[in-house]
């Protein structure tokens, strides 16, 4: 079968809304090493090589909401599609604790070499898919780990990213907070966006609407827990984006 850096899920939707999810496989190509940065299947198994249970709400979140969704197809740890190109993080070579043995000598023609096969790809084809109409909202999805190792656990069920453009994330989040079962971070686990990330690449740069929606793994570990959180997400989403259409 022929190796393909990313997925298009309901590609012929026309829905305005976009789902993204950078982070959706584990997938080591075989033009990397071989198909194997040196660790065990436990450890791609972690939250350090994707993130868990986000590509099954990402398409359930499509299909709720009648919209198209891009999933990346190769570990953050080949190459981290969620940064920029000059981004340092861009190629990890310890994360959480673990040494990736596959990274540790890549230079730069190597980087260099998975940008053109994984990062440049991947990106193109979210570009084409966000320029389709004039009037896309992104929404990415992304999880993460309860608790990284010698830290303090992550209290929040979700949590919610933006930048200096809060039109979406700021009526998603009240909406999010109203929920009385749910703790909601706004601006957690992470801060903000990066320069040159995805959402600053593809959103802020371009005055689309956008919302970052962080999930903890641990409560996204099914299909059921997943398509059960796309339907109470999606009605959520399409509300918030009516109240930031309105008028000021």
């Amino acid at each position: 079968m022929t190796y393909h850096p990313f997925h298009v899920h309901g590609a012929a939707r026309e829905s305005r809304w976009l789902v993204t999810c950078d982070h959706a496989a584990n997938t080591v190509p075989e033009s990397v090493n071989g198909g194997c940065l040196g660790l065990p299947a436990e450890e791609m198994a972690r939250h350090i090589a994707y993130d868990p249970g986000a590509a099954g709400l990402s398409r359930a979140l499509a299909d709720s909401l009648g919209a198209p969704a891009i999933l990346s197809n190769f570990s953050r740890l080949v190459i981290d599609p969620n940064r920029g190109e000059d981004d340092p993080t861009l190629l990890m070579k310890l994360y959480d604790g673990t040494i990736i043995p596959a990274n540790r000598r890549a230079d730069a023609a190597e980087v260099e070499r998975r940008l053109d096969l994984f990062h440049r790809p991947y990106h193109a084809a979210l570009a084409g898919l966000a320029a389709r109409r004039p009037d896309t909202v992104i929404v990415a999805i992304h999880s993460y780990t309860r608790q990284l190792r010698g830290r303090p656990p992550r209290p929040w069920h979700v949590g919610v990213l933006h930048g200096h453009d809060r039109r979406l994330a700021d009526p998603m989040i009240a909406r999010l907070m109203a929920e009385p079962d749910l703790c909601v971070g706004r601006n957690q686990p992470y801060g903000g966006h990066l320069p040159g990330d995805s959402i600053a690449r593809h959103a802020l740069a371009e005055g689309r609407l956008n919302v970052l929606i962080e999930l903890r793994n641990d409560i996204i570990r099914t299909e059921a827990e997943q398509r059960g959180w796309a339907a109470r997400l999606a009605p959520m989403l399409d509300a918030a984006l009516a109240e930031a259409q309105l008028p000021a």
